[in-house]
């Protein structure tokens, strides 16, 4: 079944460290580029990072720059998102995503929650 299952997500007070991880299967995770993104309560969904298929190439969002850290582990087929110095403006729903393909479709998981309070 081709599916992305994300975990690691909780409550935690601001400050704090998390680390998501995104468990891929059905496919052939190593020649996808792959994203995190997130999603707060009542807003859009936003890009947050990405990571190229041997992960040479990273991008982030501004606002996490710094303080979240992409990561991929193509033995493992998974994919990794480290986060620290964690803010109350983090707290959101994050997904993991494999990029689109030649069709324009693109796999999504189902989201874990993150939630940074005191």
């Amino acid at each position: 079944q081709v599916q992305l299952v994300e975990s690691g997500g909780g409550l935690v007070q601001p400050g704090s460290s998390l680390r998501l991880s995104c468990v891929a299967s059905g496919f052939t995770f190593v020649l996808w580029t792959m994203h995190w993104y997130r999603q707060a309560p009542g807003k859009e969904r936003e890009f947050v990072a990405s990571i190229s298929r041997i992960g040479d190439i990273l991008n982030y969002a501004d606002s996490v720059k710094g303080r979240l850290t992409i990561a991929r582990d193509n033995a493992k087929d998974s994919l990794y998102l480290q986060m620290n110095r964690l803010e109350s403006e983090d707290t959101a729903v994050y997904y993991c995503q494999r990029q689109k393909d030649a069709y324009g479709s693109d796999l999504w998981g189902k989201g874990t929650l993150v939630n940074v309070s005191s």
